[in-house]
């Protein structure tokens, strides 16, 4: 093999291995792209502007509401996979709910709104609560509807 075959094959390689990982990084970003596409981003932004809270997030507490061992801590990490500030979880004064309800405890029932739509809860199934006292958007309460629902 003469001297210049070599630096051609050399360059060859080189230019084949560009030309991979270029064709990789555009399989990639096609990849985001669709996925993006088929499955829309959850809204996790507070919907109000000037808010008193701290965090720009939708803040939320995750109840028990029926009973099932570790289903609060199951849907906190669910939530907060999907971009919400689940900030405390434990069990409902009750285990008697038979649909799980979205509470909202500000006055922007937008919020409350993100929450329901993002575990697929009909909005009949938001109750309006506030209370100046309470320093979160919303809480979850898990029914024994839970097996229905289905964060996006």
């Amino acid at each position: 093999m003469t001297q210049k075959n070599k630096e051609r094959t050399s360059g060859n390689f080189a230019l084949n291995a560009v030309i991979g990982f270029l064709s990789f990084l555009l399989a990639v970003l096609v990849f985001a792209l669709v996925s993006r596409i088929v499955y829309p981003r959850i809204q996790t932004a507070r919907a109000e502007d000037h808010s008193q809270l701290i965090s720009k997030v939708i803040q939320l507490e995750v109840l028990n509401g029926c009973g099932v061992p570790g289903l609060a801590d199951h849907f906190t990490e669910k939530l907060r996979r999907n971009g919400f500030d689940v900030v405390e979880t434990g069990n409902f004064d009750n285990f008697d709910m038979k649909e799980t309800v979205v509470i909202a405890h500000t006055g922007e029932m937008e919020n409350a709104k993100r929450v329901a739509d993002a575990l697929g809860i009909e909005p009949k199934n938001i109750i309006l609560e506030e209370s100046s006292d309470y320093f979160l958007d919303a809480t979850v309460v898990i029914g024994s509807d839970y097996k229905s629902i289905n964060l996006k």
